[in-house]
């Protein structure tokens, strides 16, 4: 939980002044039962008026300060709460942000969500409720056993039994509930994912008819999570009667024990109404501090699912890096490079991959489906650390390269293409956030996506619903190629991001392509043969190694993999 230091330094003054307050407003409650005590055993049992005044006087007095004290604690308390909830759910994102693929796999995208939301609103409710009852409740308990034993130490012998029990009883409660909240959170995890599922794939599930299969697989999912409520709640609801019932028990034994002193003429009436009072107190207190575990049971489940990603080091990630060596732009080297997904077991996806690529040169790459070529391109940007060798971009070894210049010099259009709500131009200036309308325009042409975008009745300003839901698959994809190029890269890397479009169409962008790519290094992943045929090299992969590079004439002589990828999707064209 060291993640919490930050935010105990920044808040604890105002967290502090808080708890002050809830302490005069503790003070106040517990000075009322004493004052009654005096009232009854001298105001009224000695027809003293004046003094029954005086004294109502200063209970009233009191309880305005006490309820001054609760206002300005409530305020403080809100404020602290809320700024705190909104740091911590702002630090979670970004730390995730910084994040590789390979600690972001390590969880449900799902989770992730839960934990923004849920688990960090669990944390804050519990320290909004520190700053107001919870720690109000140990010191109206605490300050009602002086206060009773100071009164009437005979009755105090009640709290002596009375009080281990409910510390017993709260320990159980704590034991118990933890394991019991943290299989909560998971249930809800899965809620979550069941529901984003359905969300993405709304219009397949709406294509095949398969509503009842997803209200089943949700139902099923929010059975559970209301399983591991009702078991998780329903063990924690026998603690409060417990405890209510041990105290209840106890000021039944007070009332016996002082009955019995008031015949005797050893315990007076209002030390009585005094002693039940505290104890009523005291009841009220334990049972908040009983609700105070509940919550915190709860709350350090939620904490422990959010420091296990703030716990995460990612080693890519680096605040200072050493000054660049001065390399060719654009040039990238494989040397002996090995990978293997941290989840996966086997086989490496790729095996000894020695490639060089020359600044300007236009790359195709080429392989099965799975051979592992948009991996191969994935590793070029840091989005995953290789297992073994050394990746150099521009005489550099990128692991010894802040990621973040490191992508300053890459555009990737990637295999999925991904549009994000808001205008097109908003889109496009992903690439560049100072893009003028001039540079976004010339991208589009490039692109292919100029004509349909000003046909659209507010041009580049036209919204892009969720995900690009109101666009083309091939329409999507030139938006992500215009994108790109508006970056203006050293390197440019297209993963197959020409294959919703029709084949003039490409040769269309390609031909744009090679006019804006001089002196740009550019990749391209594709599964069309044709799309790749005239680059300067073209790389052929076949699970995980290379096993051919040379120009389109040199792989058909030499190149079995390639001769048979060319002569079957060929073979079709003609057929």
């Amino acid at each position: 939980m060291k993640f919490f230091n930050k935010y105990i330094n920044k808040y604890w003054k105002s967290f502090s002044m808080a708890v002050l307050f809830l302490t005069f407003e503790a003070i106040s409650d517990l000075m009322q039962p004493t004052i009654m005590a005096k009232i009854i055993d001298k105001g009224v049992a000695e027809k003293d008026l004046h003094y029954v005044l005086k004294m109502g006087g200063v209970m009233l007095l009191i309880t305005a300060g006490g309820a001054v004290a609760a206002s300005t604690r409530s305020v403080i308390a809100s404020i602290v709460s809320q700024n705190f909830g909104t740091e911590l759910r702002s630090d979670l994102f970004k730390k995730i942000q910084t994040l590789s693929f390979k600690h972001i796999d390590r969880f449900d995208r799902a989770s992730l969500i839960t934990r923004l939301t849920n688990d960090v609103t669990q944390v804050q409710v519990f320290v909004n409720g520190l700053m107001r009852i919870f720690v109000k409740a140990p010191l109206l308990a605490i300050g009602g056993l002086i206060m009773a034993t100071r009164l009437n130490l005979h009755l105090a012998v009640v709290l002596a039994v009375v009080v281990p029990i409910v510390a017993i009883l709260i320990i159980f409660n704590m034991k118990i509930g933890f394991p019991l909240f943290s299989k909560v959170q998971k249930a809800l995890d899965r809620v979550n994912a069941v529901m984003r599922e359905y969300l993405s794939g709304v219009r397949v599930v709406k294509a095949f008819n398969r509503f009842d299969v997803e209200i089943g697989k949700f139902t099923k999912a929010n059975e559970h999570f209301r399983d591991q409520s009702i078991t998780a709640g329903r063990l924690m609801a026998t603690f409060s009667p417990a405890i209510m019932l041990t105290v209840n028990l106890g000021i039944v034994v007070v009332l016996w024990i002082g009955g019995l002193g008031v015949n005797k003429g050893n315990i007076q009436v209002g030390h009585i109404i005094a002693f039940t009072n505290y104890m009523t107190q005291i009841l009220y207190s334990l049972m908040m501090i009983s609700m105070v575990f509940n919550m915190f049971v709860r709350a350090r489940a939620s904490a422990s699912r959010i420091g296990e990603v703030f716990m995460l080091e990612d080693p890519s990630v680096m605040e200072t890096e050493a000054a660049p060596k001065q390399g060719e732009k654009g040039s990238i080297e494989f040397e002996n490079v090995s990978f293997t997904y941290e989840t996966a077991s086997g086989q490496p996806i790729l095996k000894h991959i020695n490639l060089t690529i020359l600044p300007g040169e236009t790359v195709g790459i080429i392989g099965s489906t799975g051979s592992g070529k948009s991996t191969l391109v994935g590793l070029i940007p840091r989005f995953y650390d290789i297992t073994s060798g050394t990746i150099k971009v521009d005489g550099e070894d990128i692991s010894q390269v802040n990621p973040k210049k490191l992508r300053e010099k890459i555009a990737i259009v990637p295999q999925k293409n991904i549009l994000f709500t808001g205008s097109i131009a908003e889109n496009l200036r992903w690439g560049k956030e100072d893009a003028t309308e001039q540079e976004m325009e010339e991208a589009a042409l490039i692109a292919g996506a100029h004509d349909f975008i000003s046909a659209s009745p507010e041009g580049y300003n036209t919204k892009i619903g969720q995900g690009g839901v109101n666009f083309s698959g091939g329409q999507k994809q030139r938006i992500s190629i215009a994108r790109a190029l508006v970056k203006k890269p050293e390197i440019l890397i297209l993963d197959d991001s020409t294959s919703a479009v029709d084949v003039a169409t490409e040769a269309r962008i390609k031909e744009g392509l090679k006019k804006y790519a001089r002196g740009l290094t550019c990749l391209l992943i594709a599964q069309r043969i044709t799309s790749i045929m005239d680059a300067d090299k073209i790389v052929v992969i076949d699970h995980g190694e290379i096993v051919g590079v040379g120009s389109h004439p040199e792989l058909m002589k030499d190149c079995k993999v390639y001769q048979e990828i060319y002569h079957s999707q060929m073979g079709k064209e003609v057929s």
